[in-house]
């Protein structure tokens, strides 16, 4: 069946462990990718600013963890009895002003130790689109279905998404040396922009990656674009709406991930984690079954040889689950 696919390599190993701590920034698939390394057992901090889709408020959002810049209300904005920031998703928006605040500023503190504590910073770019407010200028993270006149769009240019990573991350770098960045860019299209304008968008993308990758030996891509768009290259592999990847490509993409970033140790703690959480799933007929309970001392031995052989595992929850079903 090779002969009906265009393999796409997914470049060197980099050695990521439980003992790495993560942190996601990006598109929708950096949620994705945050919430499959969670379910396998890594400390990650996940879109701390909720979805961003264009690199620069990204790179924003980052700035203002790693330097702890405060955020205050007037950070905030009101629109139709909602509170919102223009440097957050929508999910942060709600018609509390204050709660809207604390929460923000709540993600802001936790993520900022995240990110000074990461080894490793996976980053997604999902558009080269942006949309600017009229009066200032200023780009935002997310429009929030507000008004088209009030936001200006344009696409961004390679050598501006690469001049305002650079300096940062000469900084970011100087510090945390060893610090591993894995880029991406979103295989999921944006056609609301148009077909022709999402391709431009993406070269604009993957140029711009390119660059950074060119300058930084610290920064790795991984090829989820082409997985999606050229290995797999199939509607099949496509959800209902034939934009996001199916369950069966979500699968591909993360097998191939863990070739990418994973030992051979690491995949067999994940396959181990996998059972345990497979068993969790299993309803029985009979619960107070003497079978069912073996079957719950089996899962807690495992559990214990699992976290001796891998003490970073936070494995709290999985213990407490079999705990239950014996007492």
């Amino acid at each position: 069946m090779d002969d009906f696919r265009t393999p796409v390599s997914v470049g060197p190993e980099i050695s990521l462990t439980h003992a790495d701590r993560i942190v996601t920034f990006g598109s929708c698939f950096a949620d994705l990718l945050g919430n499959l390394l969670a379910k396998s057992g890594f400390n990650v901090e996940q879109n701390p600013f909720g979805v961003l889709y264009n690199p620069l408020s990204v790179v924003k959002g980052i700035e203002c963890l790693w330097y702890d810049l405060p955020f205050t209300e007037e950070d905030l904005f009101e629109y139709q009895g909602y509170y919102g920031s223009f440097m957050h998703h929508t999910s942060f928006s709600g018609t509390d002003r204050q709660q809207v605040l604390d929460n923000i500023r709540h993600r802001a503190r936790q993520a900022s130790r995240a990110l000074h504590e990461a080894t490793c910073l996976v980053l997604t770019f999902g558009t080269a689109w942006v949309f600017a407010l009229a009066e200032t200028g200023r780009i935002v993270a997310n429009c929030h279905k507000m008004p088209d006149y009030l936001f200006v769009r344009r696409r961004l240019e390679v050598a501006e998404i690469v001049d305002h990573y650079s300096g940062f991350l000469e900084q970011m770098f100087e510090e945390k040396p060893d610090l591993k960045v894995v880029m991406t860019v979103s295989p999921i299209r944006y056609l609301k922009d148009g077909a022709h304008e999402n391709t431009l968008s993406k070269s604009v993308l993957h140029l711009a990656v390119e660059e950074l990758g060119l300058r930084f030996p610290q920064i790795t891509y991984f090829p989820a674009y082409e997985l999606l768009l050229d290995d797999l290259r199939d509607y099949r592999f496509y959800d209902d709406d034939l934009i996001h990847p199916s369950s069966s490509a979500v699968r591909y993409i993360w097998q191939q991930f863990g070739t990418f970033a994973f030992d051979k140790t690491t995949r067999d703690i994940i396959q181990q984690l996998e059972q345990i959480h497979k068993a969790m799933e299993h309803k029985p007929f009979h619960p107070q079954d003497e079978a069912y309970l073996r079957f719950a001392q089996k899962n807690l031995a495992a559990i214990s040889l699992l976290q001796h052989r891998c003490p970073e595992l936070n494995l709290e929850a999985e213990t407490a689950f079999f705990t239950a079903i014996l007492t």
